[in-house]
């Protein structure tokens, strides 16, 4: 356990950050749920939506050290070539 006044601060100030992290990641795991979801229901347009809301969220993540960068520009990639891929299907 924390036994000096500065440890103790930098364990509450790591609880905190901890919750916010948390809530971030979350967030972002939510926008790419919708966008794995209108390209599971095969609708280009709500997918290439979802995947646009998608981006900046990423990015956040990114900036705020949530996640990294490579991580995340995996992750955009794959998606948006899934999203391209069902406008290629449906025409």
């Amino acid at each position: 356990m924390a036994n000096t006044p500065q440890s103790k601060k930098r364990a509450r100030q790591s609880e905190a950050r901890n919750e916010i992290n948390k809530a971030r990641r979350s967030r972002i795991r939510t926008f790419l749920r919708k966008v794995e979801e209108a390209i599971a229901s095969g609708d280009q347009a709500v997918a290439s939506a979802a995947l646009v809301a998608v981006q900046p969220e990423l990015a956040r993540g990114v900036t705020k050290g949530v996640m990294h960068k490579n991580t995340v520009a995996r992750k955009m990639s794959r998606l948006s070539s899934r999203v391209k891929a069902l406008g290629a299907a449906s025409a």
